[in-house]
């Protein structure tokens, strides 16, 4: 993914209203930021902190300006634009550069599946291989060193997990993918101390075939990409 033209730098006043985020320019200027991560932003969002942005082109928006990256004062960078974890997996799989699901011919997004009235975010299909079904998860939490999902109580979190275990059980590959938007994890675990609902459901849905899998991005502010896998600690893969 390509930031053209490259994003620009500001310090990060203040975040409010969920949606908002005051900024300084380098040269004085502040502007109000367009966010879009409504999550809880822990550590992604410090006072202080660099934050990188993109300026739409529209004359139509109210906050032409959107923030994309944080970079912390301990030099990781972060996406917190949580529209990009799509787009970034699915650049992935077109490049092949996830060879764990590499082989299929179609790629769709967005489809309706399950009975808790889900949309899969990817479904990969190739003739004579089962379907498969592709969950994506952002991860940005990064706290004692290690990398967490979720950063929050999610109730929509476990349902895909309880659909993913639905679809594993039919036969078909279901799949969780950790796509992780922060430099400075190394590994991924579920956050127990945050959503243990969501921490047992994963163990479940592994025990009946879901494969989890952790790529991580390289983000810069003029291109981000995700390039390799990381592990997803013992204690999610039960």
């Amino acid at each position: 993914m390509q930031f053209d033209p490259p994003l620009k730098p500001a310090r990060l006043v203040a975040r409010y209203k969920r949606f908002l985020a005051d900024v300084v320019t380098p040269d004085g200027q502040t502007l109000t930021l367009h966010c879009a991560n409504t999550g809880a932003m822990t550590g992604c969002a410090t006072p202080g902190d660099t934050v990188w942005y993109s300026t739409s082109a529209s004359l139509t928006r109210k906050y032409p300006h959107s923030w994309e990256i944080t970079e912390t004062r301990a030099g990781h960078r972060i996406c917190v634009n949580t529209l990009r974890a799509n787009q970034l997996v699915r650049e992935a799989l077109t490049r092949g550069a996830i060879p764990e699901l590499s082989g299929y011919s179609h790629c769709q997004a967005e489809v309706k599946y399950g009975t808790e009235k889900s949309r899969i975010d990817f479904l990969l299909q190739a003739e004579g291989r089962s379907n498969c079904y592709i969950e994506v998860k952002s991860v940005t939490l990064l706290q004692n060193g290690k990398g967490y999902f979720p950063d929050a109580v999610t109730a929509r979190g476990q349902k895909h997990l309880r659909e993913l275990r639905t679809i594993a059980a039919e036969g078909h590959r279901a799949v969780l993918l950790f796509a992780v938007l922060h430099t400075g994890i190394e590994d991924v675990s579920p956050a127990r101390h945050i959503d243990a609902q969501y921490a047992e459901l994963l163990v479940q849905a592994q025990r009946c075939g879901v494969e989890v899998l952790a790529y991580q991005a390289q983000i810069s502010s003029e291109q981000m990409l995700l390039t390799r896998a990381i592990g997803v600690a013992d204690d999610a893969a039960l």
